[in-house]
């Protein structure tokens, strides 16, 4: 696939008479942020079908409104034009953002299949990988967002993003997206403000955690104590090369597959369970890629997930609150053997029935040095999987005035033994999950999770 960079460009935050100051705004990392300062960016990309999207129309409509409507979005969000900065004498880093701050965004154009590209089917993982940026990183300062915009003429278009984690969450992520569909959409209304249930709150105080958990992530987690030539660093940590033989592939549950997962649980299990969405298709497919995989039955499993705290608190924190309120959970002390053979998936929704109900009684505290504990014993043996997103996104609701998107991909899990899950784009209920495969792929491994979704769902 070829790619050309038509222009990159900074779009500044609309004015807005509420920031006259010129001293920059402060944003001090919660519990909930230190855990991500020195992490990769996510990457996503939204495709949006459009067949009238010729190059004339694309740079004289449909670009126009995207810039002015992110103009406007961000005098609301401006966080994300700041930085992330670290000065030698502060123990930890701050969000720094400065009136002049700006945005990069990258305008594109690509002569793909934009059909083959955003569909459900094998993808190549580099042609994804490609429409998404990357973020400015220094040892002292790194820049929290930056955008993509690429055409792919007479066919469509889509966003890129990479965003840095330590500035929010998953929810805030996708308000900011949708916030900024909002405003795009109604600019051939005349409105150019947002309802107040997309405007977000910054205020870090509403975070009510015991100041000795902050002393504890920061003790626990070696790089705010790691020095290079006397200086900390907050570029992230090797992860090695990104694999260029992977390919993405797609597989959706209806609400009418996860009903029959869940009466096959009843009749089989005699435990009482939270069969919530999340519990069943998350038990689903980690039953599946430990069947896939294969290999010794002892060998030791690994699954996490990011628990929503946003509610558990006390007091609660808001919806529209734009930072960091999840906590890595991790379920560990499992082998192989536990989900294989046909028992497997009943296992596997047992475990993370008791993780999740696990939740609303065990303190922020306890769940955080049961996440430490339970690193500490990963062997370097060990199967990992893990999830990224949420059937409760509701990002197919992004509308920019052209229509829902026909998918969305986390490109940024190929860096990590990781899958994503989101809901389903024509259908309440169910959910698309989205794994890489090598290529060639093992005939075993794709062979299995296909079929053993024609057997589950079909019981």
């Amino acid at each position: 696939m070829g790619l050309k960079v038509i222009k990159i460009t900074q779009v500044s935050p609309a004015a807005d008479s509420s920031r006259h100051s010129a001293d920059p705004l402060i944003l001090p990392l919660t519990f909930f942020d230190l855990r991500w300062v020195r992490s990769h960016p996510t990457q996503q990309v939204i495709f949006y079908k459009l067949p009238e999207s010729s190059r004339e129309f694309f740079h004289s409509v449909i670009l126009p409104k995207l810039e002015l409507s992110l103009s406007l979005v961000l005098r609301h969000y401006f966080p994300l034009a700041g930085h992330l900065k670290w000065n030698q004498q502060d123990p930890k880093p701050r969000v720094v953002v400065y009136n002049h701050d700006t945005v990069s965004l990258t305008v594109a154009e690509s002569n793909a299949d934009f059909l083959f590209i955003s569909g459900k089917g094998l993808r190549p993982q580099t042609e994804l990988r490609i429409l998404v940026p990357e973020l400015s990183v220094t040892c002292d300062s790194t820049s929290l967002y930056s955008l993509q915009i690429t055409l792919f003429p007479n066919q469509g278009f889509c966003i890129g993003l990479a965003e840095h984690h330590v500035l929010k969450d998953g929810v805030g992520s996708i308000m900011f997206i949708k916030a900024w569909a909002r405003i795009c959409k109604s600019l051939g209304h005349g409105i150019m403000t947002l309802p107040s249930d997309f405007i977000p709150i910054l205020d870090r105080t509403l975070i009510n955690v015991r100041p000795s958990l902050e002393s504890k992530i920061l003790e626990y987690t070696s790089y705010f104590s790691d020095e290079k030539d006397g200086k900390r660093t907050m570029k992230p940590p090797p992860v090695g090369e990104i694999c260029t033989d992977l390919v993405r592939i797609t597989l959706e549950l209806t609400q009418e597959n996860v009903e029959k997962l869940k009466a096959r649980v009843k009749r089989e299990s005699t435990h009482e369970l939270h069969l919530s969405t999340f519990v069943i298709v998350n038990a689903y497919v980690w039953s599946c890629l430990v069947k896939a995989h294969g290999g010794n039955e002892e060998r030791p499993l690994l699954f996490m997930y990011a628990a929503d705290f946003r509610n558990r608190l006390d007091p609660p924190v808001p919806e529209r609150y734009l930072g960091n309120c999840v906590v890595l959970i991790n379920c560990i002390g499992y082998k192989a053997k536990h989900l294989l053979g046909r028992g497997g998936f009943v296992s596997a929704v047992e475990i993370l029935s008791d993780s999740v109900k696990g939740l609303g009684s065990r303190g922020i505290e306890a769940l955080w040095e049961s996440y430490i504990d339970g690193m500490k014993q990963v062997k370097p043996d060990t199967h990992v999987d893990s999830v990224s997103g949420s059937t409760r996104m509701g990002l197919y609701g992004a509308d920019f005035g052209w229509g829902k998107p026909v998918n969305h991909e986390i490109v940024s899990i190929d860096r990590y033994p990781a899958y994503s899950m989101w809901e389903r784009r024509d259908e309440t209920g169910g959910a698309e999950i989205v794994w890489g495969l090598l290529v060639p792929p093992s005939s075993v491994s794709f062979d299995y999770v296909t079929l053993s979704y024609e057997l589950a769902t079909k019981r």
